[in-house]
């Protein structure tokens, strides 16, 4: 007879106990025993991308696998806190309760019942009170994660001048900068000045990252879709050429953007 598969409480409790076991200083894992905050963050972002990989996969098998090697790293980072004498596994999840609990008194609370735009609006007047309940920063851009992809962030910060009116009014005026950007790009690309070349690719980049915050995306989706479109038209025309018994190498260029083309067409079927 098999046992009875373990409760969420002590399928968590034996993760946290494994964690403590590589951790130990005598009997557990070299590799695990020398980890820090720092070595093992760059795991931790990859993971999350890991996460949002499967999602956009649709791919729940893998999810469930995926969101588990998240779980560890919380596990992981809680530990090596707990081993400093910081905090351990339960105030971290203490300390998410009492945040959702704080940031939803329609649910918890006495307040009535909010549809999605309301509760939006209401979450960040919540966090707005939170922030400045914390001792004062020198900055609105305070705090935005400096590890975020770099169009995120752009997306954020601008985000956060936006709200203290430090932003543009609408979205044809951040076309408008977009065209004078890459107009700047193309005299320093004309005058074959490298250096000043990456700098207006830079600020292209940023602009495009507040023209998809005007327009409610979020940039590093719209990039990664953009990313998956071009992966399939490539594929298209790799079998394509595969079929004639030839790879890209043995094409040429004005071959491959008519299959490209014939691609978009196939697409629009």
């Amino acid at each position: 007879m098999t046992s009875p598969p373990p409760d969420d409480a002590d399928a968590l409790a034996r993760l946290i106990a494994i964690m403590a076991r590589l951790r130990d200083p005598v009997t557990g894992c070299p590799w695990d025993l020398e980890q820090t905050f720092a070595t093992i963050a760059p795991y931790t972002i990859e993971e999350a991308y890991e996460v949002a990989d499967a999602i956009a996969r649709d791919d729940l098998g893998d999810l469930k696998d995926e969101l588990g090697d998240l779980l560890l790293q919380v596990v992981f980072h809680a530990r090596i806190a707990e081993e400093a004498g910081a905090f351990r596994f339960e105030d971290v999840a203490d300390a998410i309760c009492q945040k959702m609990i704080r940031r939803h008194p329609h649910v918890f609370g006495e307040e009535g019942p909010r549809d999605a735009s309301q509760q939006t609006l209401a979450w960040e007047a919540i966090k707005a009170k939170e922030r400045a309940a914390k001792p004062r920063s020198e900055s609105v851009l305070d705090g935005v994660a400096g590890n975020l992809p770099a169009l995120t962030r752009a997306a954020k910060i601008t985000g956060r001048a936006a709200r203290v009116g430090f932003d543009w009014p609408d979205v044809g005026q951040v076309i408008e900068k977009l065209r004078e950007e890459l107009a700047e790009l193309e005299v320093e690309i004309a005058a074959g000045d490298r250096v000043k070349a990456r700098e207006e690719l830079g600020d292209l980049l940023f602009v495009c990252a507040n023209l998809a915050r005007k327009l409610e995306a979020e940039p590093e989706d719209v990039l990664r879709a953009a990313n998956a479109k071009f992966m399939r038209r490539f594929g298209f025309i790799e079998a394509a050429l595969k079929a004639d018994g030839r790879s890209p190498a043995q094409s040429d260029l004005e071959e491959m953007d008519q299959l490209w083309d014939a691609a978009k067409r196939a697409e629009r079927a």
